[in-house]
């Protein structure tokens, strides 16, 4: 079952991850949109992390699940960007590569049922 992921970057010049090969690029919130979506629907952004890991063997395959039917809206106020994420991805998933591509600038602000 879809569950619909409502979050926002307080500051969308400030969400950038650690690691500029995995972070956001973005400008607006189109490209934030466009650019989580393909975080969820591959596996791209996990397998740079994973190879960058001291054991890649080590690390849960399962934190690499993607869903290619994901879906991301986003919307911009001033500073702020709020997105929209549809996906069958549990929870654990999009915090992970949340924290990769965002670091610690997002919020989330609230989850329910899609």
């Amino acid at each position: 079952m879809p569950t619909r992921y409502y979050i926002r970057l307080p500051d969308g010049a400030a969400a950038r991850g650690s690691d500029s090969s995995m972070s956001f690029s973005a400008h607006g919130a189109d490209g934030f949109a466009e650019q989580l979506q393909r975080a969820m629907r591959t596996t791209e952004i996990f397998d740079r992390w994973r190879g960058a890991q001291d054991d890649p063997d080590g690390v849960d395959a399962a934190l690499g699940a993607s869903d290619p039917n994901a879906v991301v809206k986003g919307e911009q106020h001033d500073l702020s960007i709020d997105l929209v994420l549809t996906t069958t991805l549990p929870g654990e998933i999009v915090r992970h590569r949340l924290r990769l591509l965002a670091g610690s600038a997002w919020q989330l602000r609230d989850v329910t049922a899609a």
